[in-house]
């Protein structure tokens, strides 16, 4: 533990780890700023205050914030249908909502989310970042919408092909993935230099060497970049899609976040995260970089492994991790002009494939079939819709497996004695969720049915078939007393058939009423 290591060592180790947090995060904020349609050095005010704001506040001790390509569809169709002017209000709200989530304690909620919707969300976002990101790849423009994508590649591949600048920009591209996917092979090499850091290196000196007619990152000043919304950005928040946009900010970088610092708790053995501060800590974040209109944040798992893995003890790292990028943006702004778009590009589809769960799905579907259902039109819908409307039809999508899965519903049949009305009995409990077998006999003629379990409308088809399925000139008598639960549509359905079954069956006697659980 921490607390047993001379205070030197600790800040020993927190140093070196904050330098290999540093080179991880610099292509990762430009790309992702890039990626989302912003100006370079917006990615890099974020990631200044995930680590010197965000990094001080108390929640979880070793992970680290700033922009990520979770969120990056989301703000590349906010910037485009709002206009960038108005993103700076998007994140100060969100980073608002967040605050006051955590002060009333909500953090701990997030983990009640379905993993699966959160799987679908990440894999809906990887694949409308990687459709997205082959038109980088080849410096062409991107279509808007994540089914204009997919269905503009074919013609992307055909421009391609009969373009020289494009071919050179997609090898500049393809050859920083292969980078980024054979360098931590290298362990030795991986151990001195990030995997993106020396992809998007490698990338940039073949370009300069080459004089490769490649588009290049565009560089303003850090100051320059810096945009406070104005009274009038303010204004568009009574907007409803304003607001569900910030709710979609402010739900999905908090998601992310906390599942983030769960994984991250797993990788260390200090202190476990706190929810509720964690999520204050990152709604402050949001709010500072709303005012100076930069990026949403969340906290990143690639970083926060980094971290991890670099040895960092102390929260002190992901502030000098912070600190180093501010240096870099203002001594070194040039720097970033001379990197290819397209090697930017490449880390990013390397970081979407990441996000898409290959190897996880079909141990689940073998195991968990429902759950799997629920990834993939998650995921689905994301791609045809958007990202705000894709969660809300996974999360309903969860709701509804949970409700059909809880609803069990178990029939038993006694007094079926003839022959004849036994087979009948016996299909009509196939129909069933669980029917029990139809034995015994009716001294006096009555059909008893017993129902037990939970009764809801979802399984009320299915309860009808069953007795819609018992011979229509026996009397039944209905027992509800073992529900454990019975909703009012199921109470009234069943209650008005076997008034209106018996009714047939002797207009003079006196219904059967069923009795009450």
């Amino acid at each position: 533990m921490t607390k047993h290591l001379p205070d030197r060592t600790v800040f020993r180790a927190d140093f070196t780890a904050s330098l290999v947090v540093f080179l991880v995060a610099v292509p990762l904020c430009v790309g992702v700023a890039v990626a989302s349609g912003v100006p370079a050095e917006l990615g890099l005010i974020t990631g200044i205050v995930g680590g010197l704001i965000t990094g001080l506040l108390p929640g979880s001790s070793l992970q680290v914030s700033g922009p990520a390509a979770g969120l990056t569809v989301l703000v590349y169709e906010a910037v485009d249908e709002y206009g960038l002017g108005t993103l700076g209000v998007l994140v100060l709200a969100a980073g608002a909502l967040q605050l006051a989530m955590g002060l009333l304690r909500l953090g701990r909620w997030f983990r009640a989310i379905s993993v699966a919707v959160v799987q679908g969300m990440l894999a809906g976002i990887g694949l409308v970042l990687i459709a997205g990101q082959l038109y980088a790849l080849a410096d062409a423009p991107a279509p808007g919408s994540g089914l204009g994508k997919l269905g503009r590649l074919p013609g992307l591949v055909t421009d391609v092909a009969g373009s020289t600048d494009a071919l050179q920009a997609v090898g500049v591209g393809a050859g920083t993935v292969l980078v980024l996917v054979l360098w931590p092979l290298w362990r030795r090499g991986a151990r001195l230099l990030p995997a993106p850091l020396a992809a998007v290196a490698l990338a940039t000196a073949a370009t300069a060497l080459l004089d490769l007619p490649v588009a290049r990152v565009e560089v303003q000043g850090l100051v320059d970049a810096v945009r406070p919304p104005n009274g009038g950005d303010l204004a568009r928040l009574a907007e409803f899609g304003v607001l569900g946009t910030v709710l979609a900010f402010a739900l999905i970088a908090s998601a992310e976040s906390l599942f983030s610092a769960a994984a991250v708790d797993r990788l260390h053995d200090g202190p476990r995260t706190d929810y509720d501060k964690e999520l204050i800590a990152q709604g402050t974040g949001n709010a500072v970089c709303g005012v100076l209109g930069a990026l949403p944040m969340t906290a990143v798992i690639v970083r926060s492994a980094a971290n991890v893995q670099a040895g960092a003890r102390t929260k002190t790292s992901r502030v000098l991790h912070g600190a180093w990028l501010l240096v870099f943006a203002v001594l070194f702004p040039s720097a970033l002009g001379v990197i290819p778009v397209s090697a930017l590009a490449g880390v990013l589809i390397h970081a979407g494939w990441k996000l898409l769960p290959v190897r996880e799905l079909a141990p689940l579907w073998r195991e968990h079939r429902g759950e799997a259902v629920v990834l993939a039109v998650t995921a689905g819908a994301i791609v045809v819709t958007n990202m705000f409307e894709g969660v809300l039809i996974g999360l309903l999508m969860a709701v509804a497996k949970s409700a059909w899965e809880t609803s069990h519903v178990h029939v038993e049949v006694t007094g079926l004695d003839d022959p004849a009305e036994q087979g009948r009995g016996d299909l009509a409990r196939d129909a069933g969720d669980d029917a029990g077998p139809g034995t015994g006999t009716g001294a006096d003629g009555v059909i008893r049915v017993r129902v037990l379990g939970n009764a809801t409308f979802l399984r009320l088809p299915k309860l009808l078939d069953v007795l819609e399925a018992l011979p229509r000139e026996r009397s039944v008598e209905l027992d509800l007393s073992g529900l454990r639960h019975v909703d009012h549509a199921c109470a009234m359905a069943l209650a008005i058939w076997a008034e209106r079954h018996n009714a047939v069956v002797d207009p003079v006697r006196t219904a059967a009423a069923p009795s009450g659980p």
